[in-house]
């Protein structure tokens, strides 16, 4: 069933005009978006096999484009790349925010900001936030990727990216694949020698974030920093 087969009064298109977005479900606003099913599936079935499948809006928004290729219905490339489009506006109105804005005014979108770049990948990646002297954010680079448990990451080629941006300061950041966000002790071992490289440059490390598909750790407030 397409949403044009609906009642006027069950449409998520009138229903938001009408009442606003608030008053829609999460499903409703997929469907929205999907605008179809397919033979066997309405659109409200399909989105509601997204929102299951990924465990919520959360966990859609930090899907890669392979992960939505094994949903039926999805297997087409322009379902797909709708999905993806928003999840790009979604990070860039995010990074947005954070450089206009002092990072740590909102410690809790910095996560978001970095599960919606990191959480996701089937390897370990190492990314840096370089800020500048008011914590607002100058870029977010993947520095370093590897394997599904070790990540090999380089002080020097940070300390250089931080000159090149003349960054004052750098949240650290790596996604745990296993899904557990609790840092190692190479994790913590990482983070002071990072911390002693760039205090030769006058670059403080802010924190140390680690993220994980719906969760995420900060190193500075658990005081590991």
């Amino acid at each position: 069933m397409t949403l044009h087969h609906l009642p006027a009064d069950a449409r998520p298109r009138e229903k938001l005009l009408a009442r606003g977005p608030a008053a829609l479900s999460d499903t409703e606003l997929l469907a929205l978006l999907l605008r179809t099913g397919l033979a066997g599936k309405g659109v409200f079935a399909l989105a509601q096999e997204l929102v299951d499948d990924f465990g919520g809006i959360a966990g859609l928004l930090h899907a890669r484009p392979e992960d939505l290729k094994r949903i039926k219905g999805l297997g087409g490339p322009a379902k797909r790349a709708e999905l993806v489009a928003v999840l790009e506006l979604a990070r860039r109105a995010m990074a947005q925010q954070l450089r206009a804005r002092e990072v740590f005014s909102s410690p809790d979108a910095v996560k978001h900001y970095l599960q919606l770049h990191l959480a996701r990948q089937p390897h370990e990646e190492f990314a840096v936030m370089f800020l500048d002297a008011q914590n607002r954010l100058i870029e977010l680079e993947v520095m370093f990727r590897g394997t599904l448990t070790q990540t090999s990451v380089y002080p020097r080629e940070i300390v250089v990216r931080a000159l090149a941006h003349e960054a004052a300061s750098v949240v650290l950041s790596h996604n745990h694949p296993s899904g557990t966000v609790y840092p190692s002790r190479a994790d913590e071992a990482l983070t002071q020698t990072l911390k002693a490289a760039l205090a030769l440059v006058d670059v403080r490390v802010l924190d140390h974030v680690i993220v994980a598909p719906g969760d995420a750790l900060s190193m500075a407030e658990r005081g590991l920093l």
